[in-house]
């Protein structure tokens, strides 16, 4: 019989400009919010930067690069969007968001993860709120600064990681490992070595976790 005690790990692939990123978060509540074990389950932030194919040297996206991805595409993207709102009764402020660049989130968000870690979940879910809830732009270093301040924590971390190089490297280092891990898109929920990919009900997110 497995100790009570210990804690199930869950390691969250994801970027948050991914509306598929956003409802997995909703699925991932819900099982949280009925899960019968004692034991903690602890997640495991993962960064993935989506746009990693069309960004200049700077970091900057060139959006005249062309990922394959036309009007066809974003149509059925919206489409799906739209039947896992209805399966999991969350409301939204937009299906996609092709324009806010997430690279300044995660590097505010790997941040809080390595600073104040205790504090980085309350960020996590206050970034995905500020997006897909009121329409935010998670890019902009202001934004970013008030939700830090929302969640208790001082608005100069989030400044002060902007301007941190050694911390982007170290961002960098974790978009060019995803891959390397066979990670190919968002959100992965990865426990044990097996993985579920995309917003998959809670059922499986408990079968995954729990191996039930």
């Amino acid at each position: 019989m497995p100790d009570s005690s210990e804690a199930d790990r869950l390691l969250v692939y994801a970027d948050y400009v991914c509306p598929f990123c956003y409802l997995g978060r909703k699925s991932l509540e819900r099982y949280e919010e009925t899960r019968e074990r004692q034991s903690p389950l602890e997640i495991d932030w993962q960064p993935f930067d989506l746009r990693r194919g069309k960004r200049n040297p700077d970091g900057s996206i060139d959006h005249a690069v062309d990922d394959g991805k036309d009007d066809e595409y974003f149509e059925q993207a919206k489409q799906n969007v739209r039947r896992l709102q209805e399966r999991y009764d969350v409301e939204m402020a937009q299906e996609i968001a092709t324009d806010v660049d997430s690279l300044p989130a995660q590097l505010a968000s790997l941040a809080v993860k390595e600073e104040a870690p205790d504090q980085w979940r309350a960020f996590d879910d206050a970034i995905y709120e500020a997006l897909w809830q009121d329409g935010r732009d998670i890019g902009d270093a202001d934004v970013l600064a008030e939700l830090a301040a929302d969640v208790g924590l001082p608005s100069d971390v989030v400044r002060a990681a902007l301007a941190d190089d050694d911390r982007r490297d170290r961002l960098e280092e974790l978009f060019a490992e995803a891959p390397q891990q066979g990670i190919t898109g968002v959100p992965t929920f990865v426990s044990d070595g097996y993985a579920a990919r995309g917003a998959v009900p809670p059922a499986q997110l408990e079968r995954l976790v729990e191996g039930s």
